[in-house]
């Protein structure tokens, strides 16, 4: 059976020279960057670096801490084709999305529109908006995909926002971002976009797809630690989404300590609360001048051919995918099951035998990245049996 979409190898670059950056290579195959991904040398070269200069120097060098807060910055807005004005570092994807939430000036009777398919960071701070008379709506997942009309059914004159996922965590299933944002545009509904399962393995620019408003956190497929993120809010509806937490970093003169001036940023650095976390910048800084030195474009290119591999060598042993699998639907997680094998036995099975993958949903979930291996593919797939029910037997 052959893949819709198939993705071939970038004979270009060679792959295997990025494969000494991750020590964890020498003891494990790691497919499991959907999850928490392992932390490579460069990453762990910049928490060093920070680290010793702390040590050595206390806050002598700050001036140069910021600096590469601005170059972080920067790095993350060109990734998502934005200004570096509209990028603010938050503590993860659950505080992007809530600054959201709780910033929208709603009525009662208003509504949002999110998927049955989102990971609780993208329904609780909806569900929590009740309170306030706003209703959450949920558009239902077909075959792994939300069809982009089961959104666009639920929209009405009072639907405010729409929430999606880049990547749905579950099935992989890459939404229709382009055309979300243009029914966004259209009815003037605020598009906010969980992007932690796609930033970082995937091309997508903010401007072309009419997003408002993103949240990553940076400990999946950014290559990054957990605790530090990234949020991006439009210059358009920066001024539609009211400050709740303004701190001392949110106001224009911050360093004017006494002057007690309430006057907000003109920029997204307004939702920057209080002291940055230089830890998590600096790794940060590391990770994301890793991913664009090598160019987005071709780490994706990289993911899908793996995930391909993967697909097609597990159909031929009878395995069911139930990652949509078409043009534009792909993504860097690849799920799937045996009607006879149980989940959690495989997973089980394929950590004891060195490979690191997930369970999610009674499915076992792949997720490899730019630097995972041909062979890592093929041992996991002797791994597995052609007829499942006979593993362990």
């Amino acid at each position: 059976m052959s893949l819709s979409g198939g993705c071939e190898m970038d004979q270009r670059i060679d792959w295997s020279r990025y494969r000494d950056w991750f020590p964890v290579t020498k003891r494990f195959a790691y497919f499991n960057h959907a999850g928490v991904s392992p932390m490579s040398l460069p990453v762990y070269k910049g928490l060093r670096e920070f680290m010793d200069d702390a040590l050595q120097n206390g806050s002598v060098n700050y001036r140069r801490w910021i600096e590469t807060a601005e170059d972080t910055r920067r790095l993350l807005a060109s990734m998502i084709n934005a200004s570096p004005d509209e990028i603010a570092f938050v503590k993860n994807t659950t505080h992007g999305i809530l600054i959201a939430a709780n910033g929208i000036r709603w009525k009662s009777g208003d509504n949002v529109i999110i998927t049955d398919a989102e990971f609780p960071a993208n329904v609780y701070p909806w569900l929590n908006l009740a309170r306030h008379g706003v209703e959450t709506r949920f558009a239902r997942q077909q075959n792994g995909r939300i069809p982009f009309e089961e959104i666009e059914r639920l929209v009405d004159d009072r639907t405010r926002a729409i929430s999606i996922s880049f990547v749905e965590f579950v099935t992989g299933y890459r939404n229709d971002l382009k055309r979300i944002g243009e029914l966004c545009r259209d009815r003037d509904i605020i598009f906010i976009l969980d992007a932690i399962q796609g930033m970082g393995a995937l091309e997508i620019d903010v401007k072309e797809c009419n997003v408002d408003i993103l949240s990553s956190d940076a400990h999946k497929w950014l290559l990054g630690p957990e605790g530090i993120a990234c949020f991006y809010c439009s210059r358009e509806r920066l001024d539609e989404i009211d400050n709740v937490n303004v701190g001392w970093m949110s106001v224009i003169d911050e360093s004017d300590y006494l002057n007690y001036d309430l006057t907000l940023k003109p920029n997204a650095r307004r939702f920057e609360e209080g002291s940055y976390n230089m830890l998590g910048i600096h790794a940060l800084h590391a990770a994301v001048k890793m991913l664009t030195d090598i160019g987005i474009k071709n780490i994706e290119r990289r993911i899908l051919y793996l995930t391909d591999m993967l697909a097609q060598g597990l159909m031929e042993r009878g395995y069911r995918i139930i990652s949509p699998m078409g043009d534009g639907e792909r993504s860097g997680i690849l799920t799937f099951y045996s009607d006879r094998y149980p989940s959690g036995e495989l997973v089980k099975m394929l950590l004891e035998n060195g490979i690191v993958t997930a369970l999610r949903s009674g499915y076992v979930r792949l997720s490899p990245h730019f630097y995972n291996s041909e062979d890592e593919v093929q041992k996991l797939l002797d791994l597995i049996p052609t007829h499942p029910a006979r593993l362990g037997r």
